[in-house]
């Protein structure tokens, strides 16, 4: 009985934590009392191949052990990968609250113990121009993670904890997508150092009217029923007068932001960032992406020329809500940045209550399940049937993008290999489209940081192979660079002696 209200009080003090530090150490507490300690030691379960991460990981410490570091090469080269044999499951971080099997903690610390001694070793047959070739390779080959902020008005200021709680742990992605409200908080997050960013996370110096709703006449006239200039003053209050370009040379980071045009059956969705669209204004891009239908109208997108002058992008092309086509954009952030670990932020307040958690989605063999399975996949074709015909056979404009919206919505993937779902009560509801103070905004976060730590575990487990080759990568970088820096002088030296020999024959 005593066990018993322990475990249950230390939940409690779980759920009211106010930093990672303090939820990890009372998730530690939690897994040691319920025994999943032991569960973690266990190598084996049906969920990944553990065979195959405990014959490379004894691979690893071989070579290792007997500095055989071609063969170590090679062993890295032929097995890095985030998903090996199936350690990426997020079935594997559901079980305790901390942390996964201590195998795959193992092989990871391994991996990167490896990666670092193949840096810091000097080889006899190997370069240093082939051992930065070798990081690059690696690198390329295991990729980069991504952070997908979807869309859901005023309730998209919950990605301001999510992003908060990855980035005190060092793992907010270097690639971040948003759409609609998500395009927002990616903007900011896009156009503001770290530095700038800890008041940001505080609501410090944030302009937050972001709504101001006009006269029922001028909605029902396709004009919308939310003033868009009072939305643009939001986003350039906060934003700035940044382009995509100007914004990844201040921040390393790359924003994307997903906007699709009016009349989507001419075009596809597109994916604005310094590489498609580098002089966009990144304040005007998320506007476009917020334009919901009948909330908003849809907008011209603006550029900056190098006099500093604004003009229309493509202006006889009109954007509208990014999230119509593509919440999170997989596909177009793998070709370009070479992403393929995806974590995604899903608030969306139309698809969060019918959102999964990973044992419900992922778990096998359970007959229970099936009925719902089927139900929902028959659900989803019907409706993306019966929408697709309406669309193509109505003539009234709003009434095909509300339908185009809905197929969007229905038709789409809103899950990652890392989701974040928010958790949300009526009272989240109520300030759906109303203005936050800082008190709320600071509540919102709160809540999305809770949710967003017993992720970590998973995300660090992906991100800590990709930081240790970026640490590798930049070390043998900054020794080529003193390799070439000393190279002239050597030069000028022997020249200097070979006169002086010729002189003195």
């Amino acid at each position: 009985m005593l066990l018993k209200n322990k475990i249950s009080l230390l939940r409690q003090a779980l759920d009211q934590a106010g930093s990672y530090a303090e939820w990890k150490e009372i998730g530690l507490e939690l897994d040691a009392l319920t025994g999943l300690d032991l569960w973690k030691l266990d190598n084996a379960s049906e969920h990944y191949n553990h065979e195959l991460i405990r014959d490379r990981l004894m691979n690893l410490r071989r070579n290792m052990r007997q500095q055989d570091n071609r063969q170590l090469m090679r062993s890295l080269r032929e097995g890095l990968h985030h998903d090996l044999g199936n350690i990426g499951n997020p079935l594997l971080y559901s079980y305790a609250h901390v942390g996964t099997k201590r195998l795959i903690e193992d092989y990871i610390d391994q991996v990167c113990l490896s990666l670092e001694h193949i840096c810091d070793t000097e080889l006899d047959f190997l370069s240093l121009e082939n051992k930065r070739r070798f990081f690059e390779d690696t690198y390329h080959s295991y990729g980069q993670p991504s952070l997908m902020l979807s869309g859901g008005a005023t309730l998209g200021l919950w990605h301001i904890g999510v992003c908060k709680a990855l980035h005190e742990q060092g793992l907010l992605p270097k690639v971040i997508s948003g759409s609609s409200a998500g395009s927002i908080v990616a903007s900011i997050i896009g156009t503001h150092t770290d530095s700038e960013l800890e008041s940001f996370y505080d609501g410090d110096g944030l302009y937050l009217h972001a709504w101001t709703f006009k006269r029922l006449r001028d909605g029902l006239l396709g004009q919308g029923f939310a003033d868009q200039r009072q939305l643009e003053r939001f986003l350039r209050n906060n934003i700035g007068e940044y382009t995509f370009e100007e914004g990844f040379a201040r921040t390393g980071r790359h924003i994307n932001v997903t906007v699709s045009p009016v009349h989507a059956h001419h075009n596809k969705a597109r994916l604005m960032n310094e590489l498609t669209s580098p002089y966009l204004l990144m304040w005007s891009a998320a506007l476009a992406s917020c334009a919901v239908p009948i909330l908003f109208p849809p907008v011209t997108l603006t550029t900056k020329t190098d006099q500093g002058d604004y003009q229309p992008y493509m202006p006889l092309k009109q954007w509208v809500d990014g999230s119509v086509r593509t919440d999170l954009p997989r596909q177009r952030l793998a070709r370009l940045f070479n992403v393929n670990f995806f974590i995604a932020s899903q608030v969306n307040p139309h698809i969060v209550p019918f959102m999964q958690s990973d044992r419900e989605r992922l778990e096998k063999g359970r007959l229970r399940s099936w009925p719902k399975k089927v139900a929902r996949a028959q659900v989803q074709m019907l409706g993306m049937g019966m929408l697709d015909f309406m669309r193509e056979r109505t003539g009234i404009e709003v009434l095909r993008q509300l339908l185009d919206h809905g197929y969007g919505i229905i038709g789409q993937r809103y899950y990652g290999d890392v989701t974040i779902i928010a958790r949300y009560t009526p009272r989240h509801y109520s300030y759906m489209l109303q203005n936050l103070d800082k008190k709320t905004l600071v509540w919102f976060r709160t809540q999305a940081e809770r949710v967003t730590w017993p992720k970590i575990a998973m995300i660090q487990t992906h991100a800590k192979v990709g930081q240790t080759l970026d640490r590798c990568l930049n070390k043998i970088s900054q020794q080529l660079q003193q390799q070439e820096e000393l190279r002239p002088a050597k030069v000028i030296h022997l020249n200097t002696r070979r006169r002086h020999k010729a002189q003195l024959g």
